[in-house]
Parts: C-alpha cells; structure tokens; sequence
C-alpha cells in the first residue's frame, strides 16, 4: 500500500492520544492479514546501561499500557527487575507505519496473570513450566525431557500459572508515530506525557 491509504498526516487528523491511533494502526494490520501484524521489538537494559533487545509477541492493552508476557526470570525480566526502563517498536513495512514506544514497566496484578495464563493452549501452559527461559541448555533433548516431566505431572489436572510466568505492563511516556513519506521525508510525531495528556511536536524526518 502506500501512504496516501491513510490520511492523518497532520496532528489535527492524528488527534491528542497517540495510543488511540497506535491500536487503530494495529487493528489495520491484523485485520488485513499482514505478517508478524502483532510482533513488536523490545528493549531493555542493565542498570549500567548495557542494552539488549528482541521480538515479542503483543497481548493487547490495557488501561493505557501494553501487555506482553515472560518468564519473570528470564534476561529481560531480570534487567526488568533492576531498571524498569524500556523502549518497544512496532514496524508495519506493508502500511508504512512504524510506532516508537519508551516508559517503564511493571508486572501486572497476578489475578490479570492468572486469566490469561487460563487462555493459553494446554502445550503453551506445559511450556511456561518446562523452559527455564535464557538459561543455558545442553540440547534439545534436555529440553523436551523437560516437557515430557511436566506433562506426566500435571496429567489429568489444570496447569496452574508458574509464579515466575506472567503479565508485563510497559507503561508509555514518550510515543512517536511514524508514517512513511516520499524520497524519506516521512512524518514523524512525538508524543510526551504531561500530566493526565500529551504534549505533541512534529519531527523532521
């Protein structure tokens, strides 16, 4: 597509809630069956400010903030753990629209863990188990032993959630809204919180 199928060029077509059009962005894209439409980028950081970053899936959100899920002892949620700084991007080639998200994050209430752990497929609930998430593995064979355990222990019984697996709230500050121009003059606009709204500026590209 190009970039004239969307209109809101300009900050008086975007509106004042950058995550209103993020999530009408998002919609677009699942609807039209674009791929990874629900893959994003995240990064976080060590407290010296080493960075590290990688793919994962959205959740939806949820009182203003972006749900995804991990393994609470895992890489990211152990830097999590000691800086709750992060940036996320979500990057739609086939729209021309890219969102840049940074703030902070914080574990969602357990009971929100609970229901979505619920929802997951029996094998996801088994794996959340099996899978001592960025931890070195011998082989693959380790691994699904791993599973294989899990399995035979909660046979012919629900999985209960792993208090180390849960929800993450990433909790916006900044949001820039990307939309992509002709001869790379795209439109670029950045949003800031400031008190119960947003401060917007338009960037050169």
């Amino acid at each position: 597509m190009t970039p004239g199928d969307f209109s809101s060029n300009t900050l008086d077509d975007l509106g004042s809630d950058p995550l209103a059009v993020f999530a009408e962005w998002q919609r677009t894209a699942v609807e039209r069956g674009l791929p990874a439409a629900d893959a994003l980028s995240f990064a976080t950081a060590t407290p010296d400010g080493r960075p590290s970053v990688r793919t994962v899936l959205y959740k939806g959100m949820r009182a203003g903030a972006v749900r995804l899920v991990t393994n609470y002892e895992s890489r990211k949620g152990q830097e999590l753990e000691r800086n709750p700084h992060a940036a996320l991007v979500f990057f739609w080639p086939l729209l021309d629209r890219q969102v840049r998200m940074e703030g902070t994050v914080e574990h969602a209430p357990a009971a929100e863990s609970d229901e979505y752990f619920a929802a997951r497929d029996r094998e996801s609930q088994l794996g959340a188990w099996a899978s001592n998430q960025s931890r070195p593995l011998a082989s693959r064979a380790e691994l699904d032993g791993a599973l294989e355990r899990v399995r035979q222990r909660f046979e012919g019984q629900p999985v209960e959630r792993p208090l180390h697996w849960g929800v993450l709230h990433f909790v916006p500050a900044r949001v820039e809204l990307w939309i992509g121009g002709s001869h790379r003059l795209h439109d670029r606009f950045l949003y800031e919180r400031e008190g119960a709204g947003w401060r917007v500026q338009r960037l050169a590209p």
